[in-house]
C-alpha cells in the first residue's frame, strides 16, 4: 500500500486499462435455454437439425416447373393442395402444379412457386398469368443452417432472437457465464436509508443514494448486487462490512462508495492495506471521479468510487460496468463513443479528463448535438438524472467554442458496445 507509484495520478484509459487486466472471465454453468435471458454463452452450440429441415415455399402459390411458364399466360392441372404441415403425395408432372402455402414442402419435380397474386387462383386448374418467379419462392433445405454445424458462437450474448434460434435446433440446456455477485457497500456518518427519513426531514442526516444508484446499475450491468450497508466513518465498522462481502459464498466484485480519499475520516485505504488487500491505484486524471481507488482484496477485486453521487456514477460507468461485462463473458465492454457538436461554449478550469452531463439530441440528417444539463459540480444528482450522455473534454482542453465536435459516451441499457476504450 506504501508503493511510492501510487502517489502517481493515472491517465484515465490507463487506470480502465489496468482494471480490465485484472479481471477474468467467471466460471461456467449449464442453465435451461429458457433461463439464459441475457447470458453469454461459454462455449458454442452445434445444431441438431438442418434449417430448414425440406425444401419449401416461400410463398403460397403453385409449385411448378419453370418450363412450363416459359410462356404465358398458360393453364395447368392442379393436383393437389399442400398446407404447412403436411407433405405432397406425388410430385410434380409436365403440364400439372400443386396448390402450396407458405412453408410446406415443396414437391420433387418442382423448381418454382408461382404467388397467387400472378394467377386466377384456381384449385382444379390454374391460370398462371406472369412468369416473374421462375425458378424462385423455393427456399431449400439448410439454407440457414446445416445439421452438424455451429449455430452459435461462444461469446455470444442471448438475446431473443439467439434464444428462438437455438430453441429451433433442439437446443434446452447451454453453458453460460456465471452471474457476478457485485458487494456494494457505502459509508459515512451522514448516510441514512429511506426508512430513516425523519432523521433527514430534522436536518440530522442525508440519503444513502448511492445505495440505491449503486443497486440499479449493478443489476443493469447484468450483476447480482449484494448490499454490504451503510458503514460508519471508523475503521471498525469498514472492517466489520467488508468482511461480510468475503465471507461465503463471497462476492466476485466489491464496489465501495466514499472513504477513498485524504480526509481525516477517510478510512477505507488504510483499512484494506489491514486486511491484507493489494492497491493498485488510487488517484486518476479526471473529472468528476479523480480519488478513485482499484485493488485486490484476497482474490476479489474492490473498486473504491469516491462518495459524491455524480462522481460514483461515472466513475462506476468507466471502471465497474467493462469489469462486471468482462465477468459475463462479454468481448465488447465499452459503450461506443458517438461524435457531438456543442451547442455551446464549453469552460473547465482545470487540465484533467473532464466527463461532462448532457442531452444529446439526434437531428433528422443524423446529425447529434450536444448541450450540458447544468451545474457540472459532483453534488448535483438532478444533472445526472437529466442526462443521457457524458461528453468527454480531453485533458488539456480548457475551452470549447459552441459549434465544436467532442466524443461522447451515451448512457442508458441501450447504448452500443465496443471493445476499445479511449477519452
Amino acid at each position: 500500500m506504501a508503493d511510492e507509484s501510487l502517489k502517481v495520478s493515472l491517465e484515465v484509459a490507463d487506470a480502465v486499462a489496468r482494471v480490465v487486466a485484472a479481471i477474468s472471465c467467471l466460471s461456467v454453468e449449464r442453465v435451461p435455454l429458457s433461463s439464459a435471458r441475457g447470458r453469454v454463452l461459454a462455449s458454442p452450440v452445434v445444431s441438431r437439425v438442418s434449417l430448414p429441415p425440406w425444401d419449401n415455399s416461400a410463398m403460397d402459390g403453385y409449385a411448378v416447373r419453370a418450363e412450363d411458364i416459359a410462356a404465358i399466360p398458360t393453364t395447368l392441372r392442379v393436383l393437389e393442395t399442400v398446407a404447412a404441415g403436411q407433405f405432397p403425395t406425388q410430385p410434380v408432372a409436365k403440364g400439372t402444379a400443386i396448390r402450396i402455402m407458405t412453408g410446406a414442402p415443396t414437391p420433387a419435380g418442382a423448381d418454382t412457386v408461382v404467388r397467387v397474386d400472378d394467377t386466377d387462383g384456381g384449385r382444379e386448374r390454374v391460370v398462371v398469368r406472369l412468369n416473374r418467379d421462375a425458378r424462385k419462392n423455393v427456399r431449400p433445405r439448410g439454407e440457414d443452417i446445416i445439421a452438424g454445424r455451429e449455430a452459435l458462437a461462444a461469446g455470444t450474448t442471448l438475446g431473443p432472437a439467439q434464444r428462438g434460434g437455438l430453441a429451433a435446433v433442439g437446443t434446452i440446456d447451454v453453458d453460460v457465464y456465471r452471474v457476478p455477485r457485485v458487494a456494494i457497500l457505502t459509508s459515512g456518518d451522514e448516510l441514512v436509508t429511506t426508512d430513516r427519513f425523519d432523521e433527514v426531514l430534522a436536518g440530522k442526516k442525508i440519503v444513502s443514494s448511492n445505495s440505491v444508484t449503486l443497486h440499479e446499475l449493478v443489476r443493469d450491468a447484468g450483476a447480482e448486487p449484494v448490499d454490504l450497508g451503510i458503514a460508519a466513518d471508523t475503521p471498525a465498522s469498514l472492517r466489520e462490512h467488508l468482511a461480510r462481502a468475503v465471507a461465503p459464498p463471497g462476492a466476485d466484485l466489491i464496489i465501495t462508495s466514499g472513504g477513498i480519499s485524504v480526509g481525516e475520516f477517510d478510512f477505507m485505504r488504510p483499512v484494506l492495506a489491514e486486511l491484507g488487500a493489494s492497491l493498485d491505484f488510487w488517484r486518476v486524471r479526471m473529472r468528476p471521479g479523480a480519488p478513485i481507488g482499484f485493488g485486490m482484496l484476497g482474490t476479489t477485486p474492490w473498486l473504491g468510487l469516491p462518495g459524491n453521487p455524480v462522481s460514483t456514477m461515472v466513475t462506476f460507468e468507466l471502471f465497474a460496468r467493462p469489469a462486471i461485462r468482462k465477468m459475463r463473458g462479454h468481448a465488447a465492454l465499452f459503450r461506443s463513443p458517438i461524435p457531438v457538436t456543442v451547442e455551446e461554449p464549453i469552460s473547465v478550469s482545470v487540465e484533467l479528463t473532464h466527463f461532462l452531463r448532457a442531452v444529446v439530441t439526434r437531428h433528422d440528417d443524423g446529425h447529434r448535438t450536444a448541450r450540458l444539463t447544468g451545474s457540472q459540480s459532483s453534488g448535483i444528482l438532478s444533472s445526472m438524472a437529466l442526462a443521457n450522455a457524458l461528453v468527454i473534454v480531453p485533458r488539456g482542453t480548457l475551452q470549447v467554442a459552441a459549434g465544436a465536435t467532442l466524443m461522447a459516451i451515451p448512457l442508458g441499457v441501450e447504448g452500443a458496445f465496443d471493445e476499445r476504450f479511449s477519452a
